[in-house]
C-alpha cells in the first residue's frame, strides 16, 4: 500500500502533487501513466494508437496492482483508473489513503491547453467543444472518485507543494 494513491481526472495534478508529497515525505513518488509509457517505449496517446483504449486499460490496470505493493511511494495514478470496477476494487483494498484532487472543468480545460506535451503524449479530447466534453467527462467520473476518497482537495487555485503540506498534515494526524 503506497503512502498515498492520488486520483482524479487529467490536469488536476497529481503528477505534481505526488512529486512534491513524495519530497514531504522523504519517500519515493511514481506516475502510472509516466511509469507505463516508460515501460512500454510509447506515450500514452501511442499506446490508445495502437491497442486501443481496451488494450490500454488492460495495460493500466495490470501495473496497478504492481504499484498498489509498493510502500515507500507515493502514487499518481492515470484519470480513468476508476472506470474499471476492478480497478475500485483494488483501489478499495490496497491503496489506502486515497486522495482524490479536484478542478473545474474551466480550469482543467486551460491547464490541458497549456501542456504543450498534451499533444504528444496523451489522447487528444476529441469534441469540438473541449470544455464540454471535460465537463461531461467529469460528471461521469467524479461518483467514482468520490466513491473511494478518504481526503477531498480542490486544486485550482493551490500549489502543488501547498496541496502536499495539507496532505502530509493531515497523514500526520493519522487520517
Amino acid at each position: 500500500m503506497p503512502r498515498a494513491t492520488l486520483i482524479g481526472y487529467r490536469a488536476t495534478g497529481k503528477t505534481s502533487v505526488a512529486r512534491a508529497l513524495a519530497g514531504v515525505l522523504g519517500v519515493a513518488w511514481i506516475d502510472a501513466d509516466l511509469e507505463l509509457a516508460g515501460r512500454c517505449g510509447r506515450s500514452i496517446a501511442e499506446i490508445i494508437a495502437s491497442e486501443g483504449e481496451p488494450g490500454f486499460r488492460a495495460r493500466e490496470s495490470a501495473l496497478l496492482e504492481e504499484l498498489l505493493d509498493n510502500p515507500a511511494c507515493v502514487l499518481a495514478t492515470g484519470g480513468g483508473v476508476v472506470l474499471a470496477e476492478s480497478n475500485r476494487r483494488l483501489l478499495d483494498r490496497a491503496g489506502r489513503p486515497i486522495v482524490w484532487l479536484t478542478a473545474d472543468a474551466a480550469t482543467i480545460r486551460r491547464r490541458i491547453a497549456a501542456d504543450p506535451s498534451t499533444a504528444t503524449t496523451r489522447p487528444a479530447l476529441g469534441g469540438s467543444d473541449v470544455l464540454e466534453e471535460v465537463a461531461t467527462t467529469l460528471a461521469r467520473r467524479e461518483p467514482l472518485y468520490a466513491g473511494l476518497a478518504d481526503l477531498v482537495i480542490e486544486t485550482a487555485a493551490v500549489a502543488p507543494q501547498a496541496i502536499a503540506q495539507q496532505v502530509a498534515a493531515w497523514l500526520k494526524e493519522g487520517m
